[in-house]
């Protein structure tokens, strides 16, 4: 595995989590940032902004120390914060996209991605085109002269694929497009796509980033000056900005970032290792598995190989929808990233919108989000659960 993966400053990933943004209280001396749940504030005459500040949606203190923390750790110029991950993509592929552009998507990705280029960007005139990002020769030839962006997720959600960001990043480059990476299932202590050749990151801060189940955020990392600005203009023009209690949680979420990330990552190994000797599983999606055709790509660009893991099923949809409603320990529930552990069915939940398209997932699949208890707890829900 790689140990290279630092962030730009001199301090070390786990430091910068802890300390990027979060500068002292200068009225207490509180070491956490406060949450200022203010919509407005009190001008020096007018024009004369205190700090900056005048409308909350515009900027807030408690965003703009997350923001400073995303950058931060992705080793990126600006970072930006939203309501959800999904307003954030929206605002993202706003400011760069117009009629007539195109877009190349993953053939395996988040439901929610493909429900916005399917049902909504496309009816302001923007084409995309599905295309295997895990082989950038398929990549190169879904582009066109009329593509601005190439959007990726690695590890993919839910099939574990695995994009090599760095080749992917090189046709983009070629072609005038800008790179977009959904870094969600990996998180930037595992990955940083920006200093492997990506334009802008994409996070749901609701999954690993918040880490707690308890907040919906999503980000924008971009490593280019202009770019950010044109991104801060859509973000206050939109408004789909974090508030800043969300942001609070999603910054006291980060400070832990590297530290369950690596247990995360211990458990799913643990679990991966039970299912691919299990009689009833018949295919293990997890990057870590040397058989995995990603699995020298993820090694070099990723930390480890992250908490999720994906599994089929002998018996078809049924018999998989049963192992969910069968486990105990792991929480039936969408979404991911949280410190307990969660089982989900996606072909009936997460990517029932892709249902249909060149993006629907196997019946059989079951997608596990693998938390941070005990990891023998967790291998003995996952037996009883499979039978």
């Amino acid at each position: 595995m790689s140990d290279s993966h630092t962030t730009p400053s001199t301090q070390s990933f786990e430091t910068v989590a802890i300390h990027a943004g979060n500068t002292a209280d200068p009225l207490t001396g509180a070491v956490v940032p406060p949450i200022y749940q203010v919509s407005t504030y009190k001008q020096d005459g007018v024009g004369g902004l205190r700090g900056g500040y005048e409308y909350s949606r515009s900027a807030n203190p408690t965003r703009t120390a997350l923001e400073e923390n995303l950058a931060a750790l992705e080793g990126g110029r600006r970072g930006l914060a939203f309501a959800s991950g999904l307003a954030a993509e929206d605002c993202l592929l706003r400011a760069l996209l117009a009629p007539g552009d195109h877009v190349v998507i993953p053939n395996d990705a988040y439901g929610g991605t493909f429900r916005l280029f399917a049902k909504v960007v496309s009816r302001w005139g923007v084409e995309w085109s599905v295309a295997d990002t895990s082989d950038p020769d398929a990549v190169r030839a879904a582009v066109t002269d009329r593509t601005k962006a190439i959007w990726v997720e690695t590890p993919s959600n839910p099939l574990l694929g695995i994009t090599d960001i760095a080749a992917v990043a090189q046709i983009a480059r070629e072609s005038g497009a800008r790179l977009v990476v959904d870094n969600t299932f990996a998180s930037p202590y595992l990955q940083q796509p920006l200093a492997l050749g990506a334009d802008i990151v994409v996070h749901s801060m609701t999954k690993y980033m918040g880490g707690h189940s308890d907040v919906v955020g999503g980000a924008l990392v971009v490593s280019d000056d202009a770019l950010g600005e044109e991104l801060a203009y859509h973000q206050n023009a939109m408004g789909a900005v974090a508030g800043p209690f969300d942001a609070w949680l999603v910054l006291r979420g980060i400070k832990t970032l590297a530290v369950r990330m690596d247990r995360h990552s211990e458990n799913a190994a643990k679990v991966t290792d039970m299912l691919t000797r299990h009689a009833r599983v018949t295919q293990v999606l997890y990057p870590g598995l040397p058989e995995h055709p990603g699995h020298e790509v993820a090694a070099k660009q990723m930390k480890s190989f992250g908490g999720m893991v994906s599994f089929r099923v002998e018996g078809g949809e049924e018999a998989a929808v049963e192992v969910c409603n069968r486990a105990k320990l792991f929480t039936l529930g969408e979404s991911l990233g949280g410190v307990e552990s969660l089982i989900e069915h996606p072909g009936r939940m997460t990517h029932a919108s892709v249902a249909g398209s060149a993006l629907e997932v196997p019946a059989d699949l079951v997608r596990l989000s693998v938390g941070i208890e005990a990891a023998d707890d967790l291998l003995a829900d996952l037996q009883q659960a499979l039978g």
